[in-house]
C-alpha cells in the first residue's frame, strides 16, 4: 500500500494479473527484476550445498576462464547457463562460452542487453533447443531468421519485443512443432502477417494480448484445430467478426477476449465449444443475454463478467451454468434480484460481487454455496446483520469487507469461519473490540485493516495468529507499545503500518527480529535516520517505504549498499 494510505476507486483492473495465473510484465529497460539479484548459493540452516552446487557457483565465479562448455554434458551446461542467467552474469563474452552445447531451454525474458548477435549462439543449440524466452529484448526480425537451424522448437515467447513484425514471423512459421507462441504488446503484428500462424499446425496456446492491429487476423486460426488456449486480451480491435473464425476451434479450453468489442453477437458464435473452461469477458459490452449461448457449455468452470452491462434483466440464465466454480459479477449493476438467480450454483469457489449494489438480505442467497472459498463484497452496501447468512460457509477462506457498513458486531459473526485464511475488514468503523471477536480465526494468513480504528489495545489479539504472512494496520492509533504485540510474528513477509504518526524508531527495532520481510511500510510516521540501523538484519527486504519521515535518500541508499542487497524498490527514492 502506499504511503497516502489511500485507495483508488473504481479503479480498472490490472490485466496483467487476471486470475489464473499469465505470464508476469516483461519490460526492457528499468526492470527490478536483476538489481542486486546476485544468486549464492542459499541453504537452508545447516545443510551443507551439494558438490555439483558447489561446482556451479565456482564456475560462475571465474566465468572469464572458460572458452566453452560444449564438452560437458548437456544437463550440466544447462545449469551452468540457468545460474549465470538468474546471477546476471551472462554477457557477450560469457554467452560464447554455450556454443553448440545442445541447451534445451534458453530463458532470457526480461534480461537486459539481449540482441540479434545473441541469437546466432541461442541457435547453435540445434535440435535440442526445445524452449526460448527473449521477451523484452531488442531482437529484431532478423535475428529470427537463424531460428529455422531449431526444427524441434515448442515454445516461444517474444513478449513486448517491439521491433518484431509481420517478417518476422514469416521466419517461425516454418517451425511445426511450435505448441506454445506469445506475442504480447506487439504493435508491428498485423492481420495480414498473422498468415504466418496458419502453419503452425502444432499450436496449442497462443497468446496475442494488447496487440492492437490483428482485427481480421483471426481468420488465420481456422485450421489450428489443436488450439486449446487464446487470449487476445486488451485488443481493443477486435469485434464481433473476429468471433466467427473460432467457432470451429472446438477444442479451445481458455478464450480471453477482455477490452475487446465484442458484443453479445459475437457470443453467439462460441456456443458449439464445449470443452471451453475458461472465458475472460470483462470490460466487454455485453449484457445478460450473453449468458444464453453460454448456457450449453456445460464444461465452463471460469467466467469473469467485470465491468460488463450486466443488470437484473436477463440473470435467470445463471441457472444453466451449474458446472462454473469462478464466477466474476464486479463492478456490474446487478442487485440482490440477481443473487436469487446463482442459489443454484452449488458448485461455486470463488464469487466477486465487488461494488455491485447488493445488501444484506441478497446474502441469504448465498448461504446454500457450501464449496465458496473466497468472497469479493468490497464497496457494496452489505452490513452487520447480513454477514449472519455466511456463518455456514464452512470452507471460505478469503473474505474482502472493504468499504462496506459491517461494523464491530458483524465482526463477531465472522468467529465461526475456521477456514479463513486472509481477511480484509478495511473500514473506518471496527475497532479493538471488533478485533477481539477475531481470536478464533488462528488460520488467518493475511488480515487487512486499512483504515480501521486500531489502537495499542487491539493489537494484542495478533499474537493469536501465528501464521499470518501479511499485516497492514493502516491508519489507526498505534504507537511503539503496540508493535510489541508483532515482534514475534516470525512468518510475516509484508507489514504495513503506515499512518500510525506515533510511531518511532523503536518501532523499527522492535520487529527488527522479522527476518522473513519482504516489504515494509512505516510511511507517514516520526521514524528517522537514527532508526534505519534497526533494518539491518531484514535480509530479505526488497521492498521499503518511509514517505513522510524524517530520513533522507543517501542514508536509505547507504543503508541497501552496505546491509540490504536485495533492496530494489525504495519510496522515496
Amino acid at each position: 500500500m502506499g504511503g497516502a494510505c489511500s485507495r483508488k476507486r473504481d479503479q480498472q483492473v490490472n490485466e496483467e494479473s487476471v486470475q489464473r495465473g499469465f505470464s508476469s510484465r516483461f519490460c526492457k529497460s528499468g526492470s527490478s527484476k536483476w538489481l542486486g539479484s546476485s544468486v549464492h548459493i542459499q541453504q537452508e540452516r545447516g545443510k551443507c550445498p551439494s558438490l555439483m552446487e558447489l561446482c556451479i557457483h565456482k564456475i560462475r565465479e571465474g566465468i572469464s576462464n572458460y572458452s566453452s562448455f560444449s564438452m560437458l554434458p548437456r544437463d550440466l551446461s544447462q545449469q551452468i547457463f540457468n545460474e549465470l542467467v538468474h546471477s546476471h552474469c551472462l554477457t557477450d563474452t560469457s554467452l560464447e562460452a554455450f556454443r553448440d552445447c545442445a541447451l534445451q531451454d534458453i530463458h532470457l525474458g526480461d534480461y537486459p542487453e539481449v540482441k540479434d548477435s545473441w541469437m546466432d549462439i541461442i541457435s547453435s543449440q540445434g535440435p535440442s533447443l526445445l524452449s526460448v524466452d527473449i521477451s523484452g529484448s531488442d531482437v529484431t526480425d532478423s535475428g529470427l531468421i537463424v531460428l529455422k537451424d531449431c526444427p524441434n522448437l515448442q515454445t516461444l515467447n517474444f513478449n513486448y519485443c517491439d521491433q518484431i513484425s509481420d517478417w518476422g514471423l514469416e521466419h517461425i512459421c516454418g517451425l511445426s512443432n511450435l505448441t506454445s507462441l506469445s506475442l504480447k504488446k506487439n504493435n508491428a503484428i498485423t492481420a495480414e502477417g498473422m498468415n504466418a500462424f496458419a502453419r503452425l499446425v502444432n499450436l496449442v496456446n497462443l497468446d496475442l494480448e494488447r496487440c492492437s492491429r490483428i482485427h481480421g487476423g483471426l481468420i488465420h486460426l481456422k485450421g489450428l484445430t489443436k488450439l486449446e488456449s487464446l487470449n487476445v486480451r486488451c485488443c481493443n480491435c477486435i469485434t464481433d467478426a473476429d468471433m466467427e473464425p473460432l467457432s470451429g476451434l472446438t477444442n479451445l479450453r481458455e478464450l480471453q477476449i477482455s477490452c475487446s468489442k465484442v458484443t453479445n453477437s459475437g457470443i453467439g458464435y462460441l456456443k458449439g465449444l464445449r470443452k471451453l473452461l475458461l472465458l475472460n469477458l470483462e470490460g466487454c459490452p455485453v449484457t445478460a443475454a450473453c449468458l444464453d449461448p453460454l448456457s450449453g457449455l456445460v464444461a465452463l468452470s471460469y467466467l469473469n463478467l467485470n465491468r460488463c452491462r450486466l443488470s437484473d434483466d436477463g440473470c435467470e440464465k445463471f441457472a444453466g451454468l451449474e458446472n462454473l466454480k469462478v464466477l466474476n459479477l464486479g463492478f456490474t449493476d446487478i442487485k440482490d434480484a440477481c443473487l436469487v438467480r446463482l442459489k443454484g450454483l452449488t458448485n461455486l469457489e470463488s464469487l466477486n460481487l465487488d461494488s455491485c449494489k447488493i445488501g444484506d438480505e441478497g446474502l441469504a442467497n448465498l448461504a446454500g454455496l457450501r464449496r465458496l472459498k473466497s468472497l469479493e463484497l468490497s464497496d457494496t452496501e452489505v452490513g452487520s446483520s447480513g454477514l449472519r447468512h455466511l456463518c455456514g460457509l464452512g470452507n471460505l477462506e478469503t473474505l474482502n469487507l472493504s468499504f462496506t457498513l459491517v461494523s464491530d458486531s458483524g465482526v463477531r459473526k465472522l468467529s465461526g469461519l475456521t477456514s479463513l485464511k486472509s481477511l480484509n475488514l478495511d473500514a473506518r468503523q471496527i475497532t479493538d473490540t471488533g478485533l477481539a471477536a477475531l481470536t478464533s480465526l488462528t488460520g488467518l494468513t493475511h488480515l487487512d485493516l486499512f483504515g480501521a480504528r486500531v489502537t495499542d489495545f487491539g493489537t494484542d489479539c495478533f499474537r493469536y495468529f501465528k501464521n499470518l504472512r501479511s499485516l497492514e494496520v493502516c491508519g489507526g492509533g498505534i504507537t511503539d507499545a503496540g508493535v510489541k504485540n508483532i515482534k514475534d510474528l516470525v512468518s510475516l513477509t509484508l507489514l504495513n503500518l503506515s499512518q500510525n504518526g506515533s510511531l518511532t524508531d523503536k518501532t523499527l527495532e522492535t520487529i527488527s527480529g522479522l527476518t522473513a520481510l519482504v516489504s515494509l511500510n512505516v510511511s507517514n510516521s516520526r521514524v528517522s535516520n537514527a532508526g534505519l540501523q534497526y533494518l539491518k538484519p531484514l535480509k530479505n527486504l526488497k521492498s521499503l517505504s518511509l514517505e513522510s519521515c524524517k530520513v533522507t535518500a543517501s542514508e536509505i541508499r547507504k543503508l541497501q549498499l552496505t546491509a540490504l542487497p536485495n533492496l530494489v524498490n525504495i519510496r522515496p527514492e
